[in-house]
């Protein structure tokens, strides 16, 4: 009954279904951690830095701004780093 052979279906089908690492995998966990860091990444971008709701028109200043934004975010946990305030340093408020 199930010793045969099975079903073939390709990656490209579905991505969000087939994945090519399996979800109950150690690798999964740790790329999925990456995934959620950046999700944290982009919403602060949107949110916090007003990158959302944007009058900014061309491609060219959206990405000086987005990348002014990032520089913000790298200066500010620098700075608490150095302040000794390491726990604090993915916080936006003193």
């Amino acid at each position: 009954m199930f010793g045969g052979p099975g079903i073939r279906i390709p990656l490209a089908e579905d991505r969000r279904i087939f994945t090519p690492i399996d979800r109950s995998s150690y690798a999964w966990e740790k790329a999925y951690r990456r995934r959620t860091a950046a999700e944290r990444v982009n919403s602060r971008l949107d949110c916090t830095f007003g990158l959302e709701k944007h009058t900014i028109r061309g491609e060219q200043k959206m990405r000086v701004r987005c990348g002014l934004a990032l520089c913000v975010m790298l200066a500010m946990a620098v700075g608490r780093i150095k302040a000794n305030q390491a726990e604090k340093m993915r916080s936006l408020v003193a």
